[in-house]
């Protein structure tokens, strides 16, 4: 059987030069980068390096990198961080009803402590507006957190725009950019934000590994306490060889950024047209132009997305129903509803996400299978033969 794999916003299989850079902090190169002996300074000059490799590719300084155990970390650290330091200031929190659940649960357990939180809605397209964050700013507002690029629907935000809103209220303003590392050129400086979440595993490096931007002066409590590593901000010995991998994946990722988005874009349209022109009654969310060029999100109508992913899987063909955070949650994607896209036809959505490994081959594979199992679905769909559509 032929495999297809189409959920790298999931994961990625790490690079074969990620692992081989690695190896060696497994072995010989085992040492603790605190401690003051030469097996200690070795993982803690590997730790610098990598440092320096992560921090140029987003514009920020080396000493602003704050290496943590993923995105999710990152993410929570970054808003539960920011709202402790500034509770004296302050308890609003402005956030989107479409962000990752790293950052919605975190402010939701906020709001359950005294804060008060907005999260502003966004178009059809999946786009905040900045008028909207603008007018949900209050005198008491202390962080805005918006993601740069929507994980279901890959539909990029307006965060320079943001970035300078916040800059002129006096907020402090925080991104995911878990999604468009190596994917979209980042740079804080030019994006305006005080605090950016990244993470490894979504660029071929290893799991358990990410970071998070905090520029110089952002105030910024520490949620694990413990020893003086990293800064003071993040207490616990460093994962070094996930750092090294996470470094090196980062090098790959931002070297190959062109090629790579020029590929996968030339494949999502590909199978964006193949699916349009074969089977009806689908949907395409996000925003037509401003989207990453890795991701389609399609809603197959009278039936549900999760019976949709397991039949494709059958076949060898690995998708995602939304988000791999809420995979196998029976409810419709948040980001969809959001959107206004009725709940029915959100139970319906599949997002495919491409990578560098995909090829022509692979996607006219998905295009062969695809309408065959959507028609047996819907077949068996009460909803299908209610609508008066089938024939």
């Amino acid at each position: 059987m032929k495999k297809v794999y189409l959920d790298h916003n999931a994961t990625t299989p790490v690079h074969p030069e990620v692992v081989k850079a690695m190896l060696p902090y497994f072995g010989e190169r085992f040492g603790n980068p605190s401690s003051v002996h030469s097996f200690g300074q070795e993982a803690k000059r590997a730790l610098d390096e990598a440092r320096g490799v992560v921090a140029a590719a987003v514009g920020a300084r080396p000493d602003e990198v704050v290496f943590t155990g993923g995105g999710t970390e990152a993410d929570n650290m970054a808003v539960t961080g920011v709202a402790s330091a500034l509770c004296n200031k302050g308890l609003h929190i402005i956030t989107s009803q479409i962000e990752h659940h790293a950052v919605l649960s975190t402010c939701r357990h906020l709001a359950g402590m005294g804060y008060e939180v907005t999260e502003v809605p966004c178009d059809a397209n999946g786009v905040v507006a900045p008028q909207a964050v603008r007018d949900a700013v209050r005198k008491d507002t202390v962080l805005i957190t918006i993601m740069h690029a929507n994980n279901e629907t890959g539909s990029i935000q307006p965060v320079e725009e943001i970035g300078r809103l916040a800059l002129e209220r006096g907020i402090v303003f925080h991104t995911d950019a878990v999604q468009t590392l190596g994917k979209l050129p980042l740079d804080v400086n030019a994006m305006g934000v005080n605090l950016m979440s990244l993470s490894s595993h979504k660029i071929y490096g290893p799991k358990g590994v990410g970071a998070l931007i905090v520029r110089r002066g952002t105030p910024l409590v520490p949620v694990i306490f413990g020893g003086h590593h990293e800064r003071k901000k993040r207490a616990g010995t460093e994962n070094v060889s996930g750092i090294v991998g996470f470094a090196k994946a980062v090098e790959l990722a931002t070297r190959d950024l062109e090629a790579t988005e020029a590929h996968v874009l030339g494949l999502r349209r590909k199978l964006e047209e193949g699916v349009l022109s074969t089977v009806p009654h689908v949907r395409l969310n996000g925003h037509p132009t401003k989207r990453l060029s890795s991701t389609a999100s399609i809603c197959f109508e009278f039936i549900e997305g999760e019976s949709l992913v397991l039949s494709l899987d059958m076949e060898g063909i690995a998708v995602s129903s939304g988000s791999a955070c809420t995979s196998g949650s029976s409810e419709p994607s948040h980001v969809l509803l959001a959107m206004g896209v009725p709940p029915a036809t959100a139970q319906g959505s599949v997002r495919f996400s491409l990578g560098t490994e995909n090829t022509e081959s692979g996607v006219d594979y998905v295009l062969e299978v695809l309408p065959r199992i959507v028609e047996r679905l819907r077949a068996m769909s009460p909803l299908y033969r209610q609508s008066g559509t089938c024939v």
